[in-house]
């Protein structure tokens, strides 16, 4: 599972902040208890920030849309349809490398030979 990016935490607090000061700025003026609003900030601010991903540099994003493929996203910001898409695939494109040595290779190759 994919960790979240600070940035999609981000925009949640933000939206979460401002719908729970528009609701006490509302119950302050009334004096009613407007818990929906604080409620509608939440369920809005948890789907923007699940829609919102960030591919490092070297990562791809297979995105796709009812089981089908849609695209292939990053590096960078881009944002997914949360219940509708799915990202199935984080596809690493940096290089690995491994270490071997050539002389003992070379030696177990020529000793066959002779």
């Amino acid at each position: 599972m994919r960790k979240s990016s600070s940035f999609a935490s981000l925009v949640f607090c933000v939206i979460l902040g401002i719908g729970v000061g528009l609701a006490f700025a509302v119950y302050r003026f009334t004096g009613n208890t407007e818990t929906w609003i604080g409620v509608t900030a939440f369920v809005i601010a948890l789907i923007i920030s699940l829609a919102i991903k960030v591919a490092d540099q070297w990562e791809r994003v297979v995105i796709l849309r009812l089981g089908k493929f849609r695209s292939l996203k990053g590096p960078g910001l881009f944002f997914i349809i949360p219940v509708i898409d799915v990202i199935p695939y984080w596809i690493d494109t940096r290089v690995i490398t491994a270490s071997f040595k050539a002389e003992k290779t070379l030696t177990k190759i020529l000793c066959r030979w002779m």
